[in-house]
């Protein structure tokens, strides 16, 4: 699972069957101090998730798939959880 902040979302007005009631959002990765990491990427969201949101994405097709219980989805990433609260232990 990669800790991502949602910083946009997608508008399509063609998407497979499938995929027509959930939403397609824009996510950053983010170290565990908030900074970002690597390239925005997309996923797919499952748990309304919204822009500013700190999220836990899955990206793995067969995860993805077990979600959805669909196997005939093109899906890699996918949104699993919205963060609350995040309470990390500094070293000394």
């Amino acid at each position: 699972m990669t800790l991502c902040k949602v910083s946009g979302t997608i508008v399509s007005t063609q998407k497979k069957e499938q995929l027509r009631d959930k939403k397609i959002l824009i996510v950053q990765p983010v170290s565990l101090a908030g900074k970002p990491l690597g390239r925005d990427f997309l996923a797919l969201d499952v748990v309304d998730a919204g822009v500013g949101d700190m999220v836990l994405v899955v990206q793995e097709g067969q995860a993805a798939a077990q979600l959805l219980r669909r196997k005939d989805v093109p899906v890699h990433s996918i949104v699993v959880a919205v963060v609350d609260d995040l309470d990390v232990q500094e070293d000394d």
